[in-house]
C-alpha cells in the first residue's frame, strides 16, 4: 500500500512522546528455518512483516515446537513487530500489531514493542506512514543488509494525537476494513458460484430448459477461420500508444500501430501465465508468441469459457520445458471441445456474463473502498484531516 512517507503540519495539540516512555520494549530470539513444523505453537520471524503482514497480524503461518520455547521471545495481543533487517533504508522497521489471543514466539531480527496507555494499532498505522515511517528510515544502517537497533527506537520521538483521538482513527480505518473484508468475501462467493455454473453448464453436466440435443466433439482449430501469433517483440508496447498490445501477460500494454481489426481470443504461448485467454474486439497487436483466434464459426464467449477451463488441462498434459513453459500450434488447433448447439451456446454465454458482470460492479466498488481507505490512512495518522469528538460514538452505534 503506497503511503505518505513526510509529515507536514502537524497538529498544534499532539504531543511530542518518545516510544519508551509509553511503552516496552524487548527483543526477539532466533527461531531457524530448520526448527519450524506444521503444527505447534505460534511464531513469527521477521521477513513475514514483509511479505505476510499489513498493519495486522490475525494468522499465523509458522509453528515451533515445545522444546524450543525456552530459547525464544514471547510476544501477547497488543504487541507491536518491528522488522529490525531489511533490504533498505525504505522498509526498515516494517510493523504490524499482533491481534490474537493465542500464545506466539518472536524470532531474532524483531523488535517488541508493548504500548501502554496508547492504541497499539494506532502506533502500527503510524510507525508505517507519515512521521513514524519517515524517522525509521533514517535510523537504517548498512548496505546490503539495513538494521535498525531497538536501543534507538526506543529513543524515537514522534508527535502523538490523544488516546481519544487515536481511538476514533482506528475506529474509522476499521469501519472501512470491514466493509472490505465483508465485500471481499462476497466476491469469493459470487466467484465460487460463477465457477460451479461453469463446472454444470460447460460439460453438459446440466442442460437448460428446453434443450436436449446431442452436444458434438469439435477440434478448437475447427471453430474459427485463422488462428495466428503476432509479429512483434515483448517489449514492442509504448507509452500512451492507440491501441492495445497483448504479449503473455495477463494485462494489455499501448502501441501506436495495429495488426489486427477483429473480434478474437487471444492465448499467452508462453511464460507464468501460458493458456492465458483474452477476450478483444476492436483494433490491437499481439507479441510473437501470443495466439490470435479469430473469425468463428461457433459463438465466441462460448469457446473462451471453454478454454479458460479445459485449456489449463491440455497444458499441464502438453506443455513443452524449455526456458519457459511453452505451447505450440498443435495444442491449439488439434484441441477436443465438446459443444451444444449455437441457440444453447449463447444462453450459456448470458448466465455466465451475467455473473462476470456482478463479479466486476462488485469488484470496481471494492476498489473504491481500498482507494478511500487509503485515502483516510494517509490523511488520519498525519492529522491532515482530523475526527470529530462525537464520532467514536456514532460509529459504535
Amino acid at each position: 500500500m503506497k503511503t505518505n512517507q513526510t509529515q507536514k503540519n502537524i497538529p498544534t495539540e499532539w504531543q511530542e512522546t518518545r516510544l519508551v516512555d509509553i511503552g516496552v520494549f524487548s527483543k526477539g530470539s532466533g527461531i531457524t528455518k530448520d526448527q519450524l513444523i506444521v503444527t505447534g505453537h505460534n511464531a513469527i520471524r521477521y521477513g513475514e512483516l514483509y511479505t505476510k503482514y499489513n498493519f495486522k497480524i490475525e494468522k499465523v503461518y509458522s509453528h515451533i515446537p515445545t522444546e524450543i520455547i525456552p530459547t525464544t521471545t514471547k510476544i501477547k495481543y497488543g504487541d507491536i513487530l518491528l522488522a529490525g533487517s531489511g533490504e533498505t533504508n525504505e522498509e526498515i522497521g516494517k510493523s504490524a500489531t499482533y491481534l490474537l489471543h493465542e500464545d506466539c514466539y518472536a524470532g531474532g531480527d524483531l523488535i517488541i514493542f508493548s504500548p501502554k496507555n496508547a492504541n497499539s494499532l494506532f502506533l502500527s498505522y503510524f510507525l508505517n506512514i507519515g512521521e513514524g515511517r519517515k524517522k525509521l528510515t533514517e535510523l537504517g544502517q548498512g548496505q546490503s543488509v539495513v538494521h535498525i537497533y531497538k536501543s534507538e527506537v526506543e529513543k524515537l520521538k514522534l508527535h502523538l494525537p490523544s488516546l481519544p483521538e487515536q481511538n476514533r482513527i482506528v475506529s474509522v480505518i476499521e469501519t472501512w476494513d470491514k466493509s472490505i473484508e465483508k465485500l471481499s468475501n462476497k466476491i469469493e462467493i459470487k466467484k465460487q458460484i460463477k465457477k460451479g455454473l461453469m463446472q454444470d453448464l460447460l460439460t453438459g453436466k446440466k442442460r437448460l430448459q428446453g434443450f436436449n440435443d446431442k452436444w458434438r466433439f469439435v477440434n478448437l482449430g475447427g471453430t474459427c477461420q485463422e488462428i495466428k501469433t503476432g509479429k512483434l517483440d515483448a517489449n514492442a508496447m509504448v507509452k500512451n500508444g492507440k491501441y492495445r498490445f497483448y504479449t503473455c501477460a495477463k494485462d494489455f500494454y499501448l502501441i501506436d500501430d495495429y495488426a489486427f481489426d477483429t473480434e478474437a481470443l487471444l492465448v499467452s504461448g508462453n511464460g507464468a501465465n501460458v493458456g492465458y485467454v483474452h477476450y478483444y474486439k476492436g483494433k490491437f497487436n499481439a507479441y510473437q508468441r501470443t495466439y490470435v483466434l479469430y473469425e468463428f464459426n461457433e459463438n465466441i464467449l462460448f469457446i473462451k469459457y471453454l478454454l479458460d477451463i479445459f485449456l489449463k488441462i491440455r497444458i499441464k498434459e502438453e506443455v513443452r520445458e524449455g526456458n519457459t513453459p511453452y505451447i505450440t500450434m498443435d495444442t491449439l488447433t488439434d484441441m477436443s471441445l465438446k459443444i451444444p448447439s449455437k441457440k444453447e451456446q449463447q444462453r450459456i454465454v448470458n448466465i455466465l456474463s451475467t455473473a462476470d458482470e456482478e463479479i466486476k460492479r462488485l469488484e470496481n466498488k471494492l476498489k473504491i473502498l481500498k482507494e478511500q481507505k487509503r485515502y483516510l490512512l494517509n490523511n488520519l495518522i498525519t492529522g491532515t484531516i482530523r475526527t470529530p469528538e462525537t464520532l467514536l460514538a456514532k460509529l459504535t452505534k
